[in-house]
């Protein structure tokens, strides 16, 4: 390809395709779930945009191009929601994805105190399934949301990282 692909923080300039990216990701599971109404694929530019304006929000670049995004938010007890993880369908099973959860859980732990992390995927969500368990995380719970869905929650503990050992 010739150039490499960064990651850093999203700016409020990058909602328009980090919106347009989620809504191409998310299309797979839809088609897997038989259900296109799922949150990622009716989210308004707007709820994005807040959404920037409070939470941790990455995005991986190629370029000018945003080919990958991922969002977190630490709670008051120090677990981090981690979502929304998404790699340009042309870029993945090239460790992006994987690039990205590293990414994120290292700035929540470092700029919010992140003690735990927890995501979540549908049951039939294979992919996800395996990234998540290759990065140490941990299935904790199940939740039927319809006959076609259950969300399977998934967790790990944060490591102590040097940064939090000179805090």
């Amino acid at each position: 390809m010739g150039m490499s692909v960064t990651i850093s923080a999203a700016t409020a300039d990058d909602a328009e395709q980090i919106l347009k990216l989620q809504y191409l990701c998310y299309q797979r599971e839809a088609e897997l779930y038989g259900d296109y109404s799922i949150e990622p694929l009716t989210q308004s530019l707007d709820d994005l945009r807040a959404e920037l304006g409070e939470g941790c929000v990455l995005v991986a670049r190629l370029g000018a191009e945003v080919v990958g995004s991922v969002r977190g938010m630490v709670d008051d007890k120090g677990t981090a929601a981690i979502g929304k993880l998404i790699v340009h369908p042309r870029m993945q099973r090239h460790g992006l994805g994987g690039r990205l959860l590293a990414a994120i859980e290292e700035r929540l732990a470092e700029e919010r105190a992140a003690k735990r992390y927890r995501l979540f995927t549908g049951h039939r969500s294979e992919g996800n399934l395996r990234l998540y368990r290759r990065y140490g995380y941990a299935q904790v719970g199940t939740e039927e949301v319809n006959r076609r869905l259950s969300l399977v929650t998934l967790e790990k503990e944060a490591t102590p990282s040097a940064y939090a050992a000179s805090a």
